[in-house]
């Protein structure tokens, strides 16, 4: 367990250096955020919708705050995987996919909050209809944090096998991609999984990329009543464990197979 934490450590502290992207990137989807809200703005002036508009922007909001949390990567790896370097890796005496496993979710949580907290905290200041509005109640903010958690270890699990099917195609962009465009779409970053059909909700919403933001988000404003987040919670629980032991057992098949590239 230590080498394990001494690897999410050195990955924080990695990601902690890259201070000029996180000051873009706060900027970039602070834009992004006001261009959707107008856009949503002048949607609900012209058709209101059953949603409430200040669950709209709170959902737009909470979306680009985590940004960070659905699209980060691990390049170290995919450089590692394609020059061979992997070998150095593979002398460890620690499981890769642990290993593998917490610096990816060392890279999304200190990505996510370093962006997160001036986003939320400009949100918050902004006028009504605009800015973020607060939770349902407590606990609904508790439960959404913890479904927030319980989302960074389903995405990072979700990474990990993006990692592991690299190992045998060498090069991560289709894959890549894929899975990019998938959870654009099914997390609700693109447009609000509340948004959609009802019929289409009842499906969307059992899938893994819901889980990442929408069911958290959910439960912020209140969409999701308390009451129901047992079975949201017990559904993240269930991906985790499916993604996890695919991704492990993923990892141990294409690393007893991998072809160290490189000289």
């Amino acid at each position: 367990m230590r080498s394990y934490l001494c690897a999410f450590r050195l990955r924080r502290k990695m990601e902690l250096q890259y201070r000029g992207a996180m000051i873009g990137g706060i900027v970039c989807q602070v834009v992004f955020g006001l261009i959707l809200i107008a856009l949503y703005r002048a949607l609900y002036s012209s058709k209101p919708q059953a949603l409430p508009l200040e669950h709209v922007v709170t959902y737009v909001w909470l979306q680009q705050a985590f940004f960070r949390m659905l699209v980060a990567t691990d390049p170290d790896l995919l450089d590692k995987i394609r020059t061979g370097g992997i070998a150095y890796d593979l002398c460890r005496p620690v499981s890769l996919y642990g290993f593998y496993y917490a610096r990816i979710m060392a890279q999304k949580i200190t990505g996510s909050v370093m962006r997160a907290v001036p986003m939320l905290l400009f949100a918050a200041l902004l006028p009504e209809g605009w800015g973020i509005c607060m939770p349902a109640s407590v606990p609904a903010l508790l439960l959404s944090l913890l479904a927030l958690g319980l989302g960074l270890l389903c995405v990072s699990a979700l990474e990990n096998i993006t990692m592991a099917f690299t190992m045998r195609t060498l090069d991560p962009r289709g894959v890549q991609a894929m899975l990019n465009l998938l959870m654009m779409t099914l997390s609700g970053n693109i447009l609000p999984l509340t948004l959609f059909p009802d019929r289409w909700q009842k499906v969307i919403t059992l899938l893994p990329y819901a889980q990442l933001l929408d069911a958290p988000i959910r439960l912020y404003t209140g969409d999701t009543p308390a009451g129901a987040a047992a079975g949201i919670l017990g559904i993240q629980a269930a991906w985790i464990v499916l993604l996890t032991a695919l991704g492990v057992r993923l990892w141990n098949r294409h690393q007893r197979k991998i072809v160290l590239q490189g000289g």
